[in-house]
């Protein structure tokens, strides 16, 4: 069991370490994972929206019930047939409590309804943001390639050649503090996304 646990935790640290050397991956699994969301909450309106239309079509048939119900009432009452006139009033009651409570869960319904269409703008703009970042990353990235080119083109020069480009040692720590920024940024959207 421990050659496991050893093996898994030297999987866990290579991988973070991967992740650091490459937040831009980091960023496209939060991406991923984000869509993923969004995609579950789009399915989720979807089942919600179905489950209204037939809660809608319940109250309605429920309604047409009670009207019948009512009228059969009425009709019993006026032909002074008490023996029918109590269980039709019982019948409408039951039948009007029926649709007070297909209407509470259509309320229900609604309501969830709403906070799943909230849910999928919050989830957008996210992925927005992660968006944007990942193609900051990316740029970074790229940048920090072309400017480890061009420190090697630095010390391929002579002393007596003219050299436009900035030392390599002030490019690496701006690349230092950018992926840190990064690494930052990223911390932060994990802790948004994750309440």
């Amino acid at each position: 069991m421990s050659l496991f646990d050893d093996l898994s935790r030297i999987l866990e640290d290579r991988l973070e370490e991967f992740l650091r050397d490459n937040p831009h991956l980091e960023l496209q699994a939060l991406e991923e994972q984000l869509q993923q969301q969004e995609s579950d909450a789009i399915g989720l309106m979807a089942d919600l929206q179905r489950q209204e239309r037939q809660l809608k079509d319940n109250i309605l048939s429920t309604a047409k019930e009670v009207q019948l119900w009512h009228e059969r009432t009425e009709k019993a009452r006026k032909a002074n047939r008490q023996d029918l006139v109590q269980p039709a009033q019982e019948r409408e009651a039951a039948l009007l409590r029926q649709g007070n409570m297909l209407w509470g869960q259509m309320q229900g319904i609604k309501e969830r309804l709403e906070r799943t269409k909230d849910l999928v703008k919050q989830i957008q703009i996210r992925r927005k943001e992660v968006r944007a970042k990942v193609t900051a990353a990316q740029a970074t990235q790229a940048a920090s390639r072309a400017t480890s080119s061009a420190g090697n083109t630095w010390e391929n020069t002579g002393w007596d050649q003219n050299v436009a480009s900035r030392p390599a040692s002030g490019d690496d720590l701006d690349e230092q503090f950018r992926k840190w920024e990064l690494e930052e940024e990223i911390e932060q959207l994990k802790r948004e996304i994750r309440p």
